[in-house]
């Protein structure tokens, strides 16, 4: 497990920064101000939580269920969250807003907290 989710912190994170720099570069003259708002929002989630997929195998030895769920949380959280932000404000650009995406992001922030307070239980 533990390679899996530096996997998918390497993954995210190299993602990040190509959005990010997608984001300032190629949308920031196509994009509304809003948009250009929400989808940097799902870049800095996505970076804050891939630092924290870096960080947890350094913490936690995976070695139980409670453990595990923390990194599938976070994996999940950041693929809903972050990439249905990136849809939403992709296709609201084109003016065919994929009105589906909307639960998916708070589903992800649900995990995303989920995966806190996880950690929060082990811990403590």
């Amino acid at each position: 497990m533990k390679e899996t989710v530096l996997a998918f912190g390497a993954l995210y994170g190299g993602l990040a920064v190509i959005f990010g720099a997608f984001g300032a570069h190629a949308l920031k003259k196509r994009m509304s101000e809003d948009l250009l708002k929400s989808f940097e929002t799902g870049v800095k989630y996505q970076m804050y939580h891939t630092i924290v997929l870096l960080i947890l195998p350094q913490l936690l030895t995976f070695s139980s269920a409670l453990e595990e769920s923390i990194g599938w949380c976070f994996i999940t959280g950041i693929l809903l969250f972050s990439f249905s932000i990136y849809g939403l404000c992709l296709t609201s650009m084109t003016g065919n807003k994929w009105r589906f995406l909307g639960p998916v992001t708070p589903l992800g922030g649900l995990l995303l907290v989920t995966g806190w307070a996880l950690l929060f239980l082990t811990v403590i």
